[in-house]
């Protein structure tokens, strides 16, 4: 089932609704690098509120999608881990050390308006 991904301004939102196999993780990376281009999005929040499970394929997909974001300017926030399954990839080794994750689609979103409006200000001052 493809994950749906909505434009709220400058951020896209993907909610991943179920468990992904490997060929649907590499089709929503495929199709939220396609829509980073085509809406030139700043920020991207993936919600993963509804998976109980996050397989080691998985979990490293997140974390090249916040880095293809990264190079296409575009900030990634990974929300709605839940406590079952942060514990698993501690375990694992599976960390998101280089992305932000936040509670939930709320925090989400304020951590990316601050971000975008960060990164306007230093526009505007003319450094950055």
């Amino acid at each position: 089932m493809p994950v749906p991904i909505l434009k709220q301004g400058q951020i896209l939102i993907a909610t991943v609704q179920n468990a992904l196999s490997d060929s649907d993780t590499e089709l929503f990376r495929e199709r939220l690098m396609q829509r980073v281009t085509e809406y030139r999005a700043q920020g991207i929040v993936v919600d993963v509120t509804a998976i109980d499970v996050l397989d080691s394929f998985a979990a490293r997909s997140l974390q090249t999608v916040a880095r293809m974001t990264s190079l296409r300017g575009a900030h990634t926030v990974i929300v709605g881990l839940q406590p079952e399954v942060a514990f698993a990839m501690v375990q694992l080794g599976i960390l998101f050390e280089d992305m932000d994750t936040a509670l939930d689609l709320e925090e989400g979103l304020a951590l990316l308006n601050r971000r975008l409006a960060a990164r306007k200000s230093i526009g505007r001052d003319g450094v950055g």
